[in-house]
């Protein structure tokens, strides 16, 4: 109800009071009719401006405050792909693998060739050991004649030549194969999801 309604409600309500109780004297007993009268407009007025008036509608609901939310973390983009290129990055900071594979060596002769190659080796077989347990799948010196029984892990054989039926097999072992039992890779997040860590940062030598 707005202010206005509001003060014309209390004054008909006012004045039906005071009818009522002039009403009630003796000497007003030949005005009775008058009164019965005026009570009854005022007290349809005021039904009218009771019915007429809009309602007071729901208060609007407040906001609640939310709670305060942690900031996000950056995500890895892929965190496998970065992770690889860390393990590269080692193999190039440890025997220059990069480098010696991008490198054009045919103008290099072999006795250059073969000293950049030891470099490389030994540097590599280090950050390999450091990284991975790898040892052979078969212990027999290459040319022994071995068998695979049957039911053998997929992976772990390469079978040359005439194959038939499930097996057992039996050949010349020509690779012993390699394996691992556990890997230790450096943990990079791939913060950027646009780009790949760096392999290996420019070297700038100041003046």
């Amino acid at each position: 109800m707005s202010p206005n309604m509001r003060t014309v409600a209390i004054i008909c309500c006012v004045a039906l009071l005071a009818l009522n109780a002039a009403s009630l004297f003796a000497a007003a007993n030949h005005f009775h009719l008058y009164f019965s009268g005026a009570c009854l407009a005022l007290a349809l007025a005021l039904l009218v401006i009771i019915l007429v008036s809009p309602g007071k509608g729901p208060e609007p609901e407040h906001p609640k405050p939310e709670a305060a939310k942690p900031m996000p973390v950056p995500a890895a983009g892929n965190q496998a792909e970065a992770e690889i290129v860390g393990f590269l990055a080692t193999l190039q900071e440890r025997g220059r693998l990069v480098d010696f594979l991008m490198e054009d060596i045919t103008t290099y002769d072999d006795a250059q060739v073969g000293a950049a190659a030891r470099v490389v080796h030994e540097g590599c077989k280090a950050a390999m050991r450091e990284h991975f347990n790898i040892r052979s799948v078969r212990e027999e010196n290459e040319g022994s004649f071995i068998t695979i029984p049957v039911g053998y892990t997929a992976d772990e054989y390469r079978l040359i030549g005439n194959i038939r039926g499930a097996g057992p097999f039996s050949g010349t072992l020509v690779h012993r194969g390699w394996k691992t039992e556990w890997v230790k890779l450096p943990r990079i997040l791939r913060v950027n999801s646009e780009r790949l860590p760096t392999i290996a940062p420019a070297e700038v030598e100041l003046k």
